[in-house]
């Protein structure tokens, strides 16, 4: 894992708040849908201003740690935030040190796997630690880049 300073970005997208508990509850999990609708060919044609073709996904808001409830919003990144489309939000991504992490192979399980090892990290106290502030995940045709944000080294 190393750290990297991530760039300030802006996402417009779809948006749940959910918890990594319920995820794990088939009847419960809010991401499936989420993603399907994100998915959905043209789902983001009529979003102005777009940066590239990748899809986002934004993790902020949350209630304390892994175990807590957070916000994902799922989108395109653009270069300023637009009239929002119907049932869109928009949200700023600070440039802040981020973990960079890559899941590559076959979605969505190459990804769970890099989340359950951020998730060993962050339980056995690794460093630096994470600050539970905005995560993003990018997603493009290699796989997925997740951007963590930590605190800064002390010095």
């Amino acid at each position: 894992m190393i750290v990297v300073e991530r760039q300030e970005t802006l996402v417009v997208g779809h948006a749940v708040r959910t918890s990594n508990a319920e995820e794990m509850d088939p009847s419960r999990g809010r991401l499936p849908a989420l993603w399907q609708r994100a998915g959905a060919p043209g789902a983001f044609a009529h979003v102005p201003g777009r940066v590239d073709e990748n899809l986002y996904a934004v993790l902020t808001d949350y209630e304390s740690d892994h175990h807590g409830s957070y916000t994902q919003i799922v989108g395109v990144a653009v270069r300023s935030i637009p009239r929002l489309p119907e049932g869109m939000v928009a949200v700023r991504v600070p440039a802040v040190p981020a973990l960079r992490l890559e899941a590559r192979g076959p979605m969505p399980g190459a990804l769970i796997e890099v989340w359950q090892r951020l998730w060993k990290h962050t339980e056995s106290g690794g460093t630096p630690p994470r600050s539970f502030t905005t995560d993003v995940e990018v997603h493009h045709p290699e796989g997925v880049d997740l951007y963590v944000a930590v605190f800064p080294p002390m010095g």
